[in-house]
Formats: C-alpha cells, sequence, structure tokens
C-alpha cells in the first residue's frame, strides 16, 4: 500500500545564522576560518568557549535596533576580550565575516523575494533580541511575514513553542509548513519534534553525518531549494 501524497507545503520557515548568512556553515566555524587566515593562531578547542562566552553576553543586551554590522562587532570585541588578542586584529576578521555574510544575505534576499509568490515566509532564529533589525538592514525584511527571536521570545529552538509561535503568526499547521536550516539538533530535529517537514543545508564537504528523516531533503546550496517539490 503506497502512502498517500504530500500535501503542498503553504510556509516556508529558515533559520538565519548558517542559513540565510551562509552555505550551512555556522558563525563559529565562519569566524574561526577567517581569524586563521588573518594570522590568529589560535586551538579551535581554545577558540570554541571565547566565541560562545562573547556570543551569549549579547542576549538581552544588544540595543534591538542594532543591525548585522554592529552584532558582528560587539562578537569581535567579545572574543578580543576573552582571548586577549588585539582588538584591530579580531575587528579585522569581524569586517571580513560581515562582508561575507552581506554578499550571501543580497542573494538570500532574492530568493526569498522569488519564493514569495508561492509561499509564506518567516525565519525562526536563536538570536540575540534584534533579530528584526538585523533583517531590516540586510534587505530581507520585504519578503518576510513574520521573524521569532528566541531571546524576544524566551525560548530556543529546538523548543517547539518558537516553531508553533511562527506557524500561528502564519495561520499555518506543521504539516503545512517546511523549515529550511543547518543545524541537525537545533532545525532538523526540532521541526521533525512538531511534525514539520525540514530541509537541512549541508555543504557537500560537511562532515558526513546521516539526516534524522531519510525522506527528507539534504541541499548543499540555498538555491537548490528552487528545484525541490514542497
Amino acid at each position: 500500500m503506497t502512502a498517500p501524497p504530500r500535501a503542498r507545503a503553504r510556509a516556508l520557515l529558515f533559520d538565519f545564522g548558517g542559513t540565510l548568512d551562509a552555505q550551512g556553515v555556522p558563525w563559529k566555524e565562519r569566524f574561526y576560518r577567517i581569524a586563521r587566515e588573518e594570522g590568529l593562531d589560535l586551538p579551535q578547542a581554545e577558540f570554541d568557549p571565547a566565541f560562545y562566552g562573547a556570543t551569549d553576553s549579547l542576549e538581552g543586551t544588544i540595543p534591538q535596533e542594532a543591525g548585522l554590522r554592529e552584532t558582528v562587532e560587539r562578537v569581535a570585541d567579545g572574543l578580543s576580550t576573552r582571548l586577549r588578542r588585539d582588538p584591530a586584529l579580531l575587528r579585522r576578521i569581524g569586517a571580513r565575516f560581515y562582508d561575507d555574510s552581506a554578499r550571501q544575505l543580497a542573494e538570500s534576499a532574492a530568493l526569498l523575494a522569488g519564493l514569495r509568490g508561492r509561499y509564506r515566509i518567516g525565519v525562526v532564529s536563536n538570536f540575540y533580541g534584534n533579530l528584526q533589525a538585523v533583517l531590516d538592514e540586510t534587505g530581507l525584511s520585504p519578503a518576510i511575514e513574520v521573524a521569532v527571536d528566541s531571546t524576544r521570545l524566551g525560548c530556543k529552538k529546538p523548543d517547539p513553542r518558537i516553531f508553533r509561535a511562527a506557524l500561528d503568526a502564519l495561520n499555518a499547521a506543521p504539516g503545512q509548513a517546511v523549515f529550511v536550516g543547518d543545524s541537525p539538533t537545533r532545525d532538523m530535529q526540532g521541526a521533525r519534534a512538531i511534525g514539520m517537514r525540514h530541509v537541512w543545508l549541508r555543504p557537500t564537504d560537511a562532515p558526513g553525518r546521516d539526516p534524522c528523516c531519510p525522506d527528507d531533503a539534504i541541499i548543499p546550496r540555498l538555491a537548490d531549494l528552487l528545484g525541490l517539490e514542497l
């Protein structure tokens, strides 16, 4: 007996960091790669806790009107303090990170604008309280109907409440939506837990790992969404 066909999606929900601003590479990994290219000789085991400290300290403390550039500068400054390294070097690393993100976000804005005619679109992100300002600064806002920021809501992915907040705002049931993200645990398993289909954005050179749901798609580039039947 064959399974009934899946209903066409009415809504697409996207992660932000590592998804809309990159091709499946998290902020920490991108910052560390650029840092090494800029001559910061530091093992990742030392870099990682400093990065988490720098980003965690932004939650609820960064102004809600701060855009992406200011957010990245604050991460760079936090890293400089925690690593006791030259602030100018960390600011230069942050500037490269921002420039890379801005280029990708311009592509993502065009992609979302094209998808907007077929789907209702939302962003669900573990962010710092200023997600809306970041979307406004980077040109994504016109295509996005709802942006759910974990700091503003008071819970983080994979907590089902953060997904439900976006779905409720879009008047969509989990079975009518697809989540697109780069994290197997926060994004994929979080969406799965409430019965939402999901697309895993995973670079082709990423370490091998099995998807949580074999029937759901894995794509190496965000633009590959255009070739999927959602």
